[in-house]
């Protein structure tokens, strides 16, 4: 059996660094489950396909060509083959994620194909769902949150970097829209996994959150940091 670590979480609570430097630490391979439903959105945005057309955003999802690929910045998105990294990052590549995902079709289709990201030595697994529907059976899952108001200013912060216009009132909305959905979707609604450790980020920088989430992967035995 490979190893896994599920880190889930509301967008913006800091699962993703977290997640990279697990595996980077562990020597394990990464899985940014949210990323897959940015490309999709994307490739739809791409083909003129709405996020709400279920039977246009399910052919396209049967057919995604998407992989991902290591990088100085973290993961690197292919789609067809073409680097889609930065519109996968942006706001509008966050918010087409969580539109696509409340497809139960949808989501079916890309659990598979999430599951084959499981490979030796080991898997952190990086989304909303990996610790209570895709990885059932992972050795961790811990469900990483924050506060709305936190998450905001976090995602205000990245944004600004990348300069792009963003307005910080409307992203706190746009987080607190985007938290009850994915918490009210029929679909692998956003909850921790029963067995999940849950820790709240708001006060927290991230070697404090890295430390916690190590001293865990200790406890257990889960896996020894590669050298070298």
């Amino acid at each position: 059996m490979v190893p896994i670590i599920c880190i889930d979480g509301p967008s913006g609570a800091g699962k993703g660094t977290i997640s990279q430097l697990v595996a980077q630490y562990l020597g394990w391979h990464l899985l940014d489950s949210g990323a897959i439903y940015r490309v999709l959105g994307v490739a739809c945005l791409n083909n003129g396909v709405a996020w709400d057309d279920i039977p246009s955003v399910l052919a396209i999802a049967k057919t995604l060509p998407v992989r991902f690929e290591p990088s100085a910045n973290g993961m690197r998105a292919l789609l067809a083959g073409v680097d889609v990294t930065q519109a996968v990052r942006s706001e509008l590549g966050s918010q087409g994620a969580s539109a696509v995902a409340v497809h139960p079709e949808v989501r079916s289709t890309l659990l598979e194909r999430q599951r084959i990201f499981a490979a030796g030595p080991g898997l952190v697994a990086d989304g909303r769902d990996m610790g209570s529907t895709v990885f059932p059976t992972a050795e961790l899952k811990v469900f990483l949150t924050a506060s709305a108001e936190a998450r905001a200013e976090r995602r205000f912060q990245q944004l600004l970097e990348r300069d792009e216009n963003v307005n910080l009132p409307r992203l706190l909305e746009d987080i607190k829209a985007r938290d009850a959905r994915d918490s009210e979707r029929d679909a692998s609604p956003l909850c921790p996994a029963e067995d999940a450790i849950i820790i709240d980020s708001t006060l927290l920088s991230v070697d404090d959150v890295l430390e916690k989430v190590l001293a865990l992967v200790a406890q257990r035995g889960i896996g020894k940091r590669t050298t070298g």
